[in-house]
């Protein structure tokens, strides 16, 4: 019997914010529970440290320069199908499969006000994801809807209906895209936002900012600034993990949770004072690859297969998500000739040995990154952009630029090596970011020299 999937892909949810991430002041007893019922990697990245690439990789388990978008896209002003003809994603491969496919939330690879190919149920932004709570406007299966009240409760509850439809037998893939720990940093329950206020998050420390960026949207504000976000962000990432519950807890009351494999993740990282720094690797000019910003949380939990409280220490991606998910739906077509670079995680889920992989690739834009457990590189391309090294042995918190001292080195020959290596099998050439000649996706890429057609 083929399992139930469903996914929570958040936006903005930093590798660190939750009591079981490492960030004890949180009350997330929902995701605690994932962790310590089900198996948790600790070394998840993304392909993309901003949204739209991210989510194009998730659904399609291919890299931007594969599937071609680099950058978040603003849809009202670019309002183009971005994902390429002839791709399949995970809805229309798992729909086809015989799964009842059904979304709601932030979708962000192009018109999320439409809804996408291969789902049967689709609850859409329409035209925006904000705010966190007031009029909230939805594409609710093609009807224009106004939500009154908190943005993440109304998709928490039309994501329970999905559930609780079981006049149809199939098997069920239900995709969750909360938004509550996006910016702007208001709106949130405001008992939570006062609770935090009085419990400040007093491990999550504030750093300097030691990097060379010519601008920093991401520069940190003033400490009472930073108090205040602080607390409006806590209480999103404990709004997020009441939707979290509420959904856990429902699908034990329709007798589902065995049968149902659940994934935590979200699309980039988020830095809240990390660095010297807020938001992720677009919160400088150009673009950062920070621990902070390419890390993920990933949670995956199935009572009835997977032995839970265990970790999984080898380095994954989205791409493998993809896999993972159409490993356990016994689904195999793919786009002909097409290179995909994940690999599926369900025999380690299983209780099987962990994947052999020790190490991250990202991409933004124009510019590259592989990371090791002892080095990260980062190359642009570009007029006058700099790349960057740093020895994650000795400075993990990535102070200083160490690219001139290693340049003729061995160890940056094989981090260059590797990083060449994975794009001579994962880019397409008209949707190479390297080349500098892909469309334009919103009003301001901080990529400094690329050239748009």
């Amino acid at each position: 019997m083929r399992p139930n999937i469903v996914v929570f892909l958040t936006d903005d949810h930093g590798p660190w914010a939750a009591n079981c991430l490492g960030t004890p002041e949180l009350r997330t007893p929902a995701l605690d529970s994932l962790v310590s019922s089900g198996v948790h990697f600790p070394n998840a990245y993304t392909p993309s440290p901003v949204c739209s690439p991210a989510r194009a990789s998730f659904w399609t388990g291919l890299y931007p320069s594969q599937h071609g978008i680099h950058d978040w896209i603003d849809e009202k002003a670019y309002p183009k199908k971005w994902l390429p003809e002839g791709i399949p994603t995970l809805a229309t491969l798992l729909r086809d499969s015989g799964y009842r496919t059904g979304f709601v939330g932030k979708w962000h690879c192009g018109q999320s006000w439409v809804k996408q190919p291969g789902f049967d149920f689709y609850v859409g932004e329409n035209k925006d994801q904000y705010p966190h709570r007031g009029q909230c406007k939805f594409n609710d299966n093609g009807r224009d809807v106004t939500y009154v009240g908190q943005r993440s409760d109304f998709l928490t509850s039309r994501a329970i209906d999905f559930l609780s439809d079981s006049a149809d037998k199939r098997p069920v893939f239900l995709f969750i895209g909360l938004t509550d720990t996006h910016s702007p940093f208001s709106d949130h329950p405001q008992h939570l936002v006062d609770y935090y206020a009085a419990n400040p998050l007093k491990s999550v420390k504030v750093e300097k900012y030691t990097g060379k960026a010519t601008r920093l949207p991401g520069k940190m504000p003033a400490p009472s600034e930073h108090a205040r976000r602080m607390a409006q962000y806590a209480a999103a990432v404990e709004t997020i993990d009441q939707c979290v519950g509420r959904v856990l807890d429902h699908l034990t009351a329709l007798g589902m949770s065995n049968q149902t494999a659940v994934l935590y993740t979200g699309d980039h990282g988020h830095m809240n004072g990390h660095h010297g720094l807020y938001f992720k690797g677009n919160g400088t000019v150009p673009q950062n690859f920070y621990d902070e910003s390419i890390k993920v949380p990933c949670i995956w939990r199935m009572p009835g297969l997977f032995s839970g409280g265990r970790k999984c220490r080898s380095w994954v991606n989205h791409c493998d998500q993809f896999e993972t998910i159409l490993d356990m739906a016994g689904v195999s077509p793919r786009v002909n000739g097409a290179s995909y670079p994940g690999v599926s995680l369900l025999p380690f889920l299983n209780g099987g040995t962990e994947t052999s992989r020790d190490y991250a690739v990202c991409e933004y834009g124009n510019a590259r990154m592989v990371r090791t457990s002892s080095l990260k590189l980062v190359l642009r391309t570009g007029n006058g952009l700099s790349d960057e090294a740093y020895d994650m042995s000795n400075d993990a918190r990535e102070t200083v630029n160490i690219i001139e001292k290693i340049r003729a080195s061995s160890e940056f020959v094989a981090a260059k090596t590797m990083l060449t290596g994975h794009f001579s099998m994962y880019q397409t050439p008209d949707r190479d970011g390297f080349s500098g000649k892909i469309p334009k996706h919103n009003g301001g890429e901080p990529w400094n020299g690329i050239q748009f057609q």
